[in-house]
């Protein structure tokens, strides 16, 4: 088993200094100050980050030459507490000459085997996938 740690140290008003179990400390930002990233912001970078680094490994090991990659979400929340996600749309942007269903491929296996943020998120969220070709 795997197993990870993580803290996050009060700072002043709603700000936290968070730090993972591997050292790297970055600030969020619960309050309507925006002088961070919020919490539930994070969790939305931290699928975009997953599923991108899935599709690329996938799309370097079928040897698509793709030029880059940027993976964008949007997301809804419920109404009322604790306001989990309720619809992800991610947006794929990819460059190079990468056949459709090479990125096809990448992007559901992700989504449907690889993506641990993505598997924890559809308990709630109903997440859906375009996939934009530059």
């Amino acid at each position: 088993m795997d197993s990870m740690t993580a803290s996050a140290l009060f700072t002043d008003q709603e700000r936290f200094l968070a730090t993972s179990g591997s050292r790297h400390a970055l600030v969020m930002d619960a309050g309507t100050e925006k002088t961070a990233p919020s919490p539930m912001e994070l969790v939305l970078v931290s699928l975009c980050g997953c599923t991108g680094s899935d599709v690329v490994n996938i799309l370097r090991k079928k040897r698509e030459p793709f030029t880059s990659l940027e993976v964008r979400a949007e997301a809804e929340r419920a109404p009322s507490p604790p306001m989990v996600f309720t619809a992800i749309r991610l947006t794929y942007r990819v460059g190079g000459p990468v056949s459709r269903k090479a990125m096809e491929d990448a992007v559901r296996l992700s989504k449907e085997k690889y993506c641990s943020v993505s598997a924890m998120l559809q308990a709630t969220a109903a997440i859906t996938a375009v996939i934009e070709y530059v």
